[in-house]
Formats: C-alpha cells, sequence, structure tokens
C-alpha cells in the first residue's frame, strides 16, 4: 500500500504498523540515513519504533501531531527512543522476505511486486551491538531472485588501536562466511583539509569544511595512508562571512547591499550604526569639494593618475590575496560615491548626500566621468547633466535607495568580473548570467550573492591550499555551471577530481576523519561485501543516547591527543530464491 501510495510522490507522514512500528518511505531529495553503508540510490523503506502508542483509530491524529516525517526520518528528541529491539527488526525482516520470495504461493500473494529495499534501526542490546538491519532485492527483470541481507554493528568511541580489526582476519571471515577463495579490496579515506591548514575551530562552527576523499584498490594494511596513485575527490562547503577571510570587507559590502535590496523590497530598511570615522555626509561633501576644485575646460575625471590613487576601498585584504583580488584603478563617479555613502547610518542621511550630488550636477559645478554602459538611474542623471539639462528628481519613498542599490550593484559587479577575468577564470560571455541587467534589481542581487561566495570559495583554496589555475579553473566551471541552475546555497558541497599529491602535504602527518576498507567477493549480483570501517563522528544518529545498547562500553586508553574512534562493521549475506 505504502509503495502504491509513493510511486506520484514520496509520503509526507509514516504509516503505522500494528502498534509499534512506523514505517516510512525515504527516497529522492530526502535523507538518507544509511548512505554510510549502502550505496543504493533507489527509495527505501525506514522502520522505527513508533512515537507513539495509541491504538490504530488515532492514527490521523498522531500523522499531524507526533509523526517523524519522512523527508527526515530522524530523530528529533530522544534518538535511542526511535530504535526497534534487534529481536523485533530481525522478524520484520522476515517477514519482508517471505513477502518478497515467489515460492511462498500459499501467502495468497497473487500479484507479486518488487518492494523497496527495507532498513530497520536497532538498538544495539545484541552482543553485536546491531544498529541497521536491512533487505535489498535482488532482481531479474521484474522478478526477484533472492535478498541481500545486511547487518551493520558499531563500538566506540576508543582511542585504543588494540580494538581495531586486522586486515588478514577480515578477509579470511569474508572467504569463510561466502565460500570464498578469491577477495579484493577497496580502500576509502577522508581527512579534513581546513583544520590541516591551520584554520581554527570557528570557521569549522560555521558550518564550513574542506576535506578530500580518496579512493584505492589493493588495502595492504588498517590505517594505512592512501597511495599517491588514488583516485581523490575535493568536497567543499563553504559560508561566506569569515571574518578572517581576506575578502571579509567585501562581504560586509555585499551585506549593505542585500539591507537596500531588502528595505526596497519590504519598505523597512535596517540602516548601519553610525560610523566611529567619518560620517558619509562628510565623505561626499569632501569628495564633491575636491572635484569642483580640479574641473577645468580639459580635466577629463578618471585620469590613470588619479585612479591609481583611489583603491577598490579592498585596503583590508590581506597582502598574501592582493595579488589574487586584485585593486580596481578604474572606478568611475558612482563607484567612488558607492564607497563613500556605504556607511550611510540613515534614510536622511542617505537623502542629504544625494541632494549634495544632484546639486552640483545641476549647477555644472562637477562633470565627473562614467563608465560606458553604465545603466544606473544617477548615471543617466549625469549623462543629461553633460547637455545641461536634467529631469526634475524627487528624493522621496524608495527613489533615494533604489538610486545607491543601483550604484552599488553595478560596482560591485564590476569587482567580481575584474577578479575572475584578471585571474582567467571565465570570460565575459560566460559571466553575463551573473552580471545580466535585463533581470529585476532582486534577482540581480541574488546573482551578485553567487559571485561572492564563488570568489570566497576560489580565495580560500588559493590561500588555504596554494591552488593554482590549473585547479581554480575547473573549480570556477563547476560552480558557475551550478549556480547557473540553482538557488544561492552555501551549504551546497562542491566536488572537484583532483590528484593526491595536490593536497598530501596537508594531510599525510593528519589522522583521517574516515578510514574504510571493502572487501568483497563474487561479480554482478553474486557479489557480497564486508565493510570495516572508523570515524571521528558517530555513525548512526540513533546510537548515540545513554540509554542505546551501543556505543557504551568506551575506552579511552593513551594520551588526551589520540583519536577517538567509533567502529563500525558491516556485513551481507544472501538468500536465493532461485
Amino acid at each position: 500500500r505504502i509503495r502504491e501510495e509513493g510511486k506520484d510522490s514520496i509520503p509526507e507522514h509514516p504509516y503505522l504498523y500494528e502498534t509499534d512500528v512506523e514505517i516510512s518511505l525515504v527516497g529522492g531529495s530526502c535523507k538518507n540515513p544509511v548512505e554510510k553503508f549502502w550505496n543504493g540510490s533507489s527509495a527505501m523503506y525506514i522502520l522505527q519504533k513508533a512515537t507513539h502508542n495509541k491504538e490504530s483509530d488515532s492514527l490521523e491524529e498522531s500523522r499531524t501531531d507526533d509523526a517523524v516525517y519522512a523527508p527526515e526520518v530522524l530523530p528529533k528528541e530522544s534518538p535511542g527512543a526511535l530504535a526497534l529491539s534487534v529481536g523485533r527488526a530481525k522478524q520484520l525482516i522476515s517477514l519482508y522476505t517471505m513477502v518478497q520470495n515467489p515460492n511462498m504461493s500459499y501467502l495468497g500473494m497473487s500479484d507479486l511486486v518488487v518492494l523497496p529495499p527495507l532498513w530497520a534501526r536497532c538498538d544495539g542490546s545484541d552482543p553485536q551491538h546491531i544498529c541497521w538491519i536491512g533487505a535489498e532485492p535482488l532482481k531479474a527483470g521484474n522478478k526477484v531472485t533472492g535478498l541481500n541481507i545486511y547487518t551493520v554493528s558499531c563500538d566506540g568511541p576508543t582511542a585504543d588501536k588494540t580494538c581495531f580489526a586486522n586486515l588478514e582476519e577480515l578477509k579470511m571471515e569474508h572467504k569463510i562466511r561466502h565460500h570464498s577463495a578469491v577477495v579484493t579490496t577497496k580502500g576509502f579515506a577522508q581527512y579534513e583539509l581546513i583544520a590541516a591548514a591551520a584554520i581554527e575551530d570557528t570557521i569549522a562552527e560555521s558550518g564550513s569544511n574542506i576535506c578530500v576523499d580518496i579512493t584505492w584498490n589493493g588495502v595492504e594494511k588498517i590505517l594505512e595512508t592512501p597511495p599517491l596513485i588514488s583516485a581523490a575527490t575535493l568536497n567543499i562547503a563553504l559560508e561566506s562571512g569569515d571574518p578572517r577571510s581576506p575578502v571579509f570587507q567585501l562581504y560586509r559590502e555585499l551585506q549593505f547591499l542585500l539591507a537596500l535590496a531588502e528595505g526596497l523590497r519590504t519598505g523597512v530598511t535596517e540602516w548601519p550604526g553610525p560610523s566611529e570615522s567619518e560620517s558619509a555626509l562628510k565623505l561626499v561633501q569632501e569628495f564633491l569639494t575636491d572635484l569642483k576644485k580640479k574641473l577645468d575646460g580639459d580635466y577629463i575625471f578618471g585620469n590613470k593618475n588619479e585612479t591609481e590613487k583611489i583603491k577598490c576601498d579592498t585596503d583590508a585584504v590581506d597582502s598574501c590575496i592582493k595579488s589574487i583580488f586584485g585593486e580596481r584603478g578604474d572606478l568611475d563617479f558612482t563607484e567612488q560615491l558607492w564607497c563613500k555613502m556605504k556607511s550611510v547610518s540613515s534614510y536622511q542621511e542617505l537623502i542629504d548626500c544625494f541632494t549634495l550630488v544632484i546639486k552640483s550636477l545641476e549647477h555644472g559645478e562637477i562633470q565627473p566621468w562614467i563608465h560606458q554602459g553604465s545603466s544606473s538611474f544617477l548615471s543617466q542623471l549625469i549623462q543629461q547633466s553633460y547637455h545641461g539639462k536634467m529631469e526634475d528628481v524627487s528624493l522621496s519613498d524608495i527613489t533615494p535607495i533604489q538610486m545607491l542599490l543601483e550604484i552599488g550593484l553595478e560596482k560591485m559587479k564590476k569587482d567580481y568580473v575584474s577578479f575572475f577575468i584578471g585571474q582567467e577564470l571565465a570570460t565575459v560571455t560566460y559571466l553575463d548570467y551573473f552580471i545580466s541587467t535585463s533581470v529585476d534589481l532582486q534577482e540581480q542581487v541574488q546573482r551578485v550573492q553567487k559571485l561572492h561566495h564563488m570568489l570566497e570559495i576560489m580565495v580560500s583554496c588559493t590561500g588555504l591550499l596554494q591552488f593554482r589555475h590549473e585547479n581554480l579553473f575547473p573549480l570556477t566551471q563547476i560552480c558557475m555551471k551550478y549556480y547557473k541552475e540553482n538557488p544561492l546555497n552555501e551549504k551546497h558541497v562542491f566536488q572537484l577530481p583532483i590528484t593526491p599529491a595536490l593536497v598530501k602535504k596537508f594531510y599525510q602527518n593528519d589522522n583521517p576523519e574516515v578510514w574504510k576498507v571493502e572487501i568483497s567477493s563474487g561479480h554482478g549480483q553474486k557479489e557480497v561485501k564486508t565493510t570495516w570501517q572508523v570515524s571521528t563522528s558517530a555513525p548512526v544518529e540513533h546510537g548515540t543516547a545513554n540509554n542505546s545498547g551501543f556505543f557504551s562500553d568506551s575506552t579511552v586508553n593513551g594520551s588526551s591527543e589520540e583519536r577517538l574512534y567509533f567502529i563500525t562493521m558491516t556485513q551481507c549475506s544472501q538468500v536465493q530464491f532461485t
């Protein structure tokens, strides 16, 4: 019934089986709670203890109040409370196996269908500390020929490496269990690179992480360092706004831009507090006075000598990154005005600043230079002033906010374009999506946010990992392709295939976050695997409760600096129906 109802879309609520078991169908974009142990990609059933124990006539009420929703299928309060006893889980797996067995005709299953795989949470109360039991149908066309039965057992955390398995013993145990003469081994290791690159813990707390996944064939011993001929993938999840980032000042500039856009959208603008330095109004007054003094018949604002003195307001950029995020020397009048006005602290100050600028233009006291193609309203007024005639401007309502937002958008777009083109990471054509003016202002702001996130990624990989152009270029293409098709998502993990040699110096003397060996035999549907893994984080979310049967016999030997590891063992058995 659940399978039929889930054909079109994954059911939002779990189903109650008897009075003690909840069944959720998980698939698509739902979180996969067993992805660390099983690499299947299809939908699956997750079985766990019901979060209530009421009679079936109250089922509908329970679905709306206490149910654990399928898109999460994760414990919300006491994780261990959702695990079934190992005995109950085995009973449910047996029922599932019988239903899938085409030889069980006496059960009255006339239209036998292939059900999705099934996984049951277990409480680890048995001697093996089993935390999951799973069953996966083996198919030949539309017919079920057998099942893979998985058991996942967990222990730890421990720093005592004498608890770790011996590889030869694991291989022998696999051979005996599966009557195999030959086995193959495959290794997997994951190292965190941010910590290895001497970045403090606060960056990890922000949700940022850079790690490398390495896989190789022919494992020789437990916890061996991956050979350089391994395949490696860099995983980058980076949240913008780290105060130690060399582009943090640009991030703050972006935040003011976002506040203006939000004010334009909602009618309520959050202004930054008054600056400890000079006010925006005073900066604008000095700026205009300076222009008036320099104005003469042949003077063209923006000549090389002048603009070389004008920084792109990135004085706070670390010296190590200045060569990467270069300071633009071609800021036009509106861009420099933005640099003065981004410290504006009130709506009234904003009006006062623009009033000064417009009066100076109307009286012909300044003849500022602007970039060709500049399309902001202020740029249009400046172009009109060249001919001695300007339209009347009413600095009321949202007009001044929109005017400031427009010049800020144009300035910041040019900043990002200057970086990506200057570093030869993209062409103007490829950047066109991100700087297009054919969409509304709100969408333009969102696309500038994407540009900033990509900039932060490039700067981090350059500063932390010493990436060069040959590594940054493909990473840029991956990021831009993603952001042309998806909204801003700073939790997204960007993946870049690399060679281990590129980052080896960051992990060669470090302990892995995850280390795993996979022992396999057989081919195709006859293939069976045994997996042994250590990890610094708990492998199952429902095993961390104090009342759980596993993770309770923790032993910590040696110094406090030793890594604590959880040990996970996944074994597979096959049941053949034909």
